[in-house]
C-alpha cells in the first residue's frame, strides 16, 4: 500500500463492487484508478470519445482528442484494470457544444464542464455502468461525496485549490449516491507522487486549464467555426445612459466584465457590464458599473432536505463562478425552483448563464444559473458599501 494513502480512509469491500472509471488520460482519474483497485473495487475504465470528426482540436493532447485516449488506455494497462472507449460524439454535441453556442447566443455565458457532468459523466455513461454490472460510477474530480441513511452530501476537496465540488452541484440524489470521488481527501503533489512511484507516463502531464473542446481557450474562434454568420446577433454598444458607442459583430462574442476589444475614446477604463438579447446591445461602463447586490438564480438543485421551501430565507456563503472565493449572502428560495441572492458585499460581474453554488461551510447546499437582471447603477452600489455603521 502506498504511504500517501492512510488506512482509516478507505472502505475496504468484503464483496468487490464494479466501478466505472471515467479515464480522461490525465493523472487525476489515472490515480483514481489505483486508488479504486487498492480500496478493493473492480475497476472498469472508460474513455469517451467526445470529439466530433470536424473538431478543430481533436488532434490536440486533451481529453476530447486521440492522445487522450491513448495515454488512457496504456495507464489502463499498466494498472491491470479493463480499457474501452465509448463514442458520445453524438450526445457531446447536442448536450455540451449545442448548449456552449446557444447561451452565448443568448446573451449568457455558458458553463460546458458542469453540463457535461450531469449530462454525460453521470448521466448517459450510467446505462454502459449498469449494462457492464456496475454498482458506481468514479472520476478524478476533488471533491468528496459522503452517503449517508437519507442522502449523499457533497464537500469541498482538501486541497483548496483543486477543489471541484462547485461542478458537481446539478447532480442529483440518484446520481451522487452511486457516484465515488476518490481524490477528495487528497492534495494534488500527494496524486503526482502516487503516479511517479507507479511509473506512470501521465504522472507529470500539465493539467488542463482550457475547456477541452475550445483550443487556446479562444471561445471567439470557436464560435466563428461552429456558427454561421447569419447566426451572430449583431447590434449596438451602448453605455449605460444610452448613448450609442459603435456596432458589434455579435453578441456572442461578449461577457460580462470584459474589457478587451472594446471601442476606445474614453477617458476611464470601459467593461462591457451587460448583454440584452432582446436588442442586442452591448452595455459598457465604468469598474464601478459591474458591482450587483442582488440577483436571480432559476433551476435549483437543493442538496439537502429542509431548505428550499419558497420563502423561507437561509444564510450561506455563495461562488458566483468557479475561481471566487465565495461571499455571504441571505438566499431566498421562490417558486418554480428558482432564489432570491442578496450578497451582503457587492460583487463584480455576476455573469448571467454561470452557476451559482451554495455552501455551509465546506458542504454543498445546492445551487442555481444565474439569470439577467437590470445592470446596478454605481451610485446603488456604491451607496451600500459606503453606509455607516448605526450603534
Amino acid at each position: 500500500m502506498h504511504p500517501f494513502i492512510e488506512v482509516g480512509r478507505l472502505k475496504m469491500n468484503s464483496q468487490k463492487q464494479r466501478v466505472l472509471l471515467g479515464m480522461s488520460g490525465g493523472v487525476d482519474s489515472s490515480v483514481a484508478g489505483y486508488l479504486l483497485r487498492e480500496q478493493g473495487y473492480e475497476v472498469i475504465g472508460v474513455t469517451m470519445k467526445v470529439w466530433p470528426q470536424d473538431c478543430i482540436s481533436r488532434a490536440e493532447d486533451k481529453c476530447c482528442g486521440p492522445q487522450a485516449v491513448a495515454d488512457a488506455r496504456a495507464v489502463a494497462h499498466s494498472l491491470g484494470i479493463s480499457h474501452y472507449v465509448v463514442d458520445e460524439a453524438d450526445q457531446f454535441e447536442r448536450l455540451v457544444i449545442d448548449y456552449f453556442s446557444s447561451e452565448y447566443q443568448a446573451g449568457r455565458t455558458p458553463n460546458p464542464c458542469v453540463m457535461c457532468n450531469e449530462k454525460l459523466k453521470f448521466g448517459n455513461l450510467w446505462r454502459k455502468a449498469a449494462a457492464l454490472g456496475c454498482d458506481y460510477i468514479a472520476t478524478g474530480h476533488y471533491a468528496i461525496i459522503e452517503r449517508h441513511a437519507d442522502r449523499a452530501v457533497v464537500r469541498k476537496g482538501v486541497d483548496p485549490r483543486k477543489d471541484q465540488s462547485y461542478f458537481l452541484f446539478s447532480l442529483r440524489q440518484a446520481q451522487l449516491r452511486r457516484a465515488l470521488t476518490p481524490l477528495g481527501k487528497m492534495f494534488k503533489p500527494q496524486i503526482r507522487e502516487i503516479a511517479r512511484s507507479l511509473g506512470l507516463k501521465v504522472a507529470d502531464k500539465i493539467d488542463s486549464q482550457e475547456i477541452c473542446f475550445v483550443p487556446g481557450n479562444d471561445y471567439k474562434a470557436f464560435l466563428r467555426s461552429h456558427l454561421q454568420e447569419n447566426e451572430f446577433h449583431r447590434g449596438e454598444i451602448c453605455d449605460v445612459d444610452g448613448n450609442f458607442i459603435a456596432e458589434h459583430d455579435g453578441i456572442e462574442l461578449f461577457t460580462i466584465g470584459q474589457r478587451k476589444g472594446l471601442p476606445g475614446g474614453s477617458q476611464r477604463p470601459r467593461y462591457v457590464v451587460d448583454l440584452d438579447p432582446e436588442t442586442n446591445r452591448v452595455i459598457v461602463g465604468d469598474a464601478d458599473d459591474l458591482l450587483c447586490d442582488e440577483f436571480e438564480i432559476d433551476r435549483v438543485n437543493w442538496h439537502h432536505a429542509g431548505i428550499g421551501d419558497p420563502g423561507l430565507p437561509l444564510e450561506a456563503t455563495v461562488k458566483i463562478r468557479y475561481n471566487h472565493p465565495g461571499t455571504p449572502a441571505t438566499i431566498i428560495p421562490l417558486k418554480d425552483n428558482r432564489a432570491r441572492i442578496g450578497l451582503r458585499e457587492p460583487q463584480r460581474a455576476v455573469t448571467p448563464g454561470q452557476a451559482a453554488v451554495l455552501y455551509n461551510d465546506d458542504v454543498v447546499l445546492g445551487g442555481g444559473w444565474i439569470g439577467r437582471t437590470e445592470p446596478v447603477q454605481r451610485t446603488d452600489a456604491l451607496s451600500r458599501l459606503r453606509a455607516p455603521v448605526l450603534a
